[in-house]
């Protein structure tokens, strides 16, 4: 049988999930009962789960408010991807210089599996397929506290780098970006791994306009 402490952490997961696909909002209200109601549990693994994601910085919690889902403004969104930006570049240094033979192919086959879902113009199987092809990077760095680190502010931008991949042509350009950073890394260049990254995950100009109004669109909707 599940301790409560295991099923809270499944449910984070499955609150996660929710919030990273759009499905609960930034800034939507998180009532306990009404999750409880749905996951079909007691509102105490969901408080838990709750809080445990509060300290990802994923939702907040507000006295007399309860919990809602976190919301970045736009100044703080630049900070946090200009911070992703150089995490990914650290680690695809890092990757450049030590990942093995072995890896190489794991993270090719990562990148392979991105095609399919980029010709099928299917945003959602890329989403998860390149959240698996930047883990390989992250893995393939050998410096775990980088790596965990990584994760982590991954996971606070997650609803907002799905959106991104929603603009016109952002899968073929994320793809060809991808093919990129696979050459280099293969290849052992870790300077020029380190300028793709950085390039591939910051968001300036048209890209952070896109991104800020797919936010507004996401928004009215909810």
């Amino acid at each position: 049988m599940d301790t409560p402490k295991t099923r809270a952490e499944a449910l984070r997961e499955s609150i996660e999930e929710l919030i990273a696909v759009s499905k609960l909002s930034p800034g939507q209200h998180l009532d306990e009962t009404s999750l409880a109601e749905e996951f079909g549990v007691s509102r105490t693994p969901i408080r838990e789960a709750l809080i445990q994601l509060a300290s990802m910085g994923i939702v907040e919690m507000r006295p007399r408010r309860g919990a809602i889902v976190a919301e970045i403004g736009p100044q703080q969104l630049i900070e946090m991807f200009e911070v992703m930006a150089e995490f990914e570049a650290m680690c695809g240094r890092l990757a450049a210089r030590r990942m093995t033979p072995a890896e190489h192919a794991e993270l090719l086959a990562a990148h392979q599996a991105c095609q399919a879902a980029r010709d099928a113009n299917d945003p959602d199987a890329y989403f998860y397929l390149n959240e698996a092809f930047h883990d390989h990077i992250y893995a393939g760095s050998h410096n775990g506290f980088l790596a965990d680190q990584a994760r982590a502010l991954h996971r606070r931008l997650r609803p907002y780098r799905r959106l991104q991949l929603r603009v016109r042509d952002r899968l073929k350009s994320s793809f060809d970006e991808h093919q990129a950073v696979v050459d280099a890394i293969i290849s052992g260049d870790a300077e020029k791994t380190v300028d793709l990254l950085r390039e591939h995950i910051m968001i300036q100009g048209q890209r952070f306009a896109d991104l800020v109004a797919s936010l507004h669109q996401l928004k009215s909707a909810a």
